[in-house]
């Protein structure tokens, strides 16, 4: 007497036969060492095995997603950037590179100190850090401010601190500090008993652009001010931006070269004016 229920016959072609056979070896679904087709539909009937369509999110939603995990890491929420970051990486509708560029960042070192500064700057909670700089000085730092930034391929603490020794930015920025984050020295992060500040010590920048880079410029979202065109003279962009750290303003705006031109405040433009005229010199020798 035969086995009612228990017996199933497909029609399948040799093509799809060859697929399922790879499916449960792929699963370990094996009879000795030769695929075992039956075992793999009887592990998906009784749901040991899930299906589950991977291929069909839109790009806008991978774009979306891939957005809120920047912006997570910008605001230094990194264990929740981190949570995007594996929801992604089990998808198959990546590309290429955003896949790199995501392993990458799921490959980092992130150490119990990191996770404490995390905790401080999320709880609004003031700390004290010890930081060793590229000469190899240790500095003690007192921080009231802080939040974790990604420039250059690196990742920076730019922070307010009490201690002003050692600034060479304008006096304006005395107290921001932007301190690379694998530079903190391990296991000397501690809370101190203060008020958290709202942001950095911020100036506002205005800036004329001329010709192409006028005329191709994007504002920077959450830096520029104001951005427009002047009558005089004609195809001039003005933009006022605010900083927080003429350093890395430095660095954005020299890659514009003869096209852009900081008007103030005079400090600012006085140190931009320095750099230029140190370059000229440069080439002519």
């Amino acid at each position: 007497m035969g086995r009612k229920g228990r017996s199933v016959t497909l029609s399948l072609s040799d093509g799809d036969k060859a697929q399922l056979e790879q499916l449960a070896l792929d699963f370990d679904m094996t009879w000795g060492d030769r695929a075992n087709i039956s075992k793999l539909i009887e592990a998906i009937a009784r749901k040991t095995l899930t299906i589950a369509k991977n291929h069909d999110w839109t790009t806008e939603r991978i774009e979306a997603l891939s957005q809120a995990r920047m912006l997570l890491v910008d605001k230094g929420k990194i264990q929740d950037a981190i949570a995007i970051a594996k929801l992604l990486i089990s998808r198959s509708e990546l590309t290429i590179p955003m896949r790199r560029e995501i392993e990458k960042f799921l490959d980092r070192d992130i150490r119990p100190w990191r996770v404490q500064v995390e905790r401080f700057i999320n709880r609004q909670q003031p700390f004290r850090l010890s930081y060793q700089d590229a000469a190899e000085n240790l500095w003690q730092f007192t921080v009231h401010y802080a939040k974790i930034v990604p420039r250059e391929e690196r990742e920076y603490l730019e922070c307010w601190c009490v201690e002003t020794t050692g600034s060479k930015d304008l006096p304006e920025f005395e107290h921001n500090r932007t301190l690379r984050l694998d530079r903190i020295t391990e296991a000397a992060v501690s809370a101190v008993k203060a008020s958290w500040r709202d942001g950095l010590d911020a100036m506002e920048v205005e800036m004329r652009l001329y010709g192409g880079l006028a005329a191709g410029y994007r504002s920077k979202q959450g830096r520029d001010i104001l951005v427009e065109w002047q009558s005089e003279p004609p195809q001039t962009l003005k933009v006022v931006r605010r900083i927080t750290s003429t350093f890395w303003f430095e660095r954005a705006i020299l890659r514009y070269g003869a096209d852009c031109e900081v008007v103030g405040p005079t400090a600012v433009r006085e140190k931009m004016g320095a750099i230029a005229r140190s370059m000229a010199q440069r080439y002519q020798t």
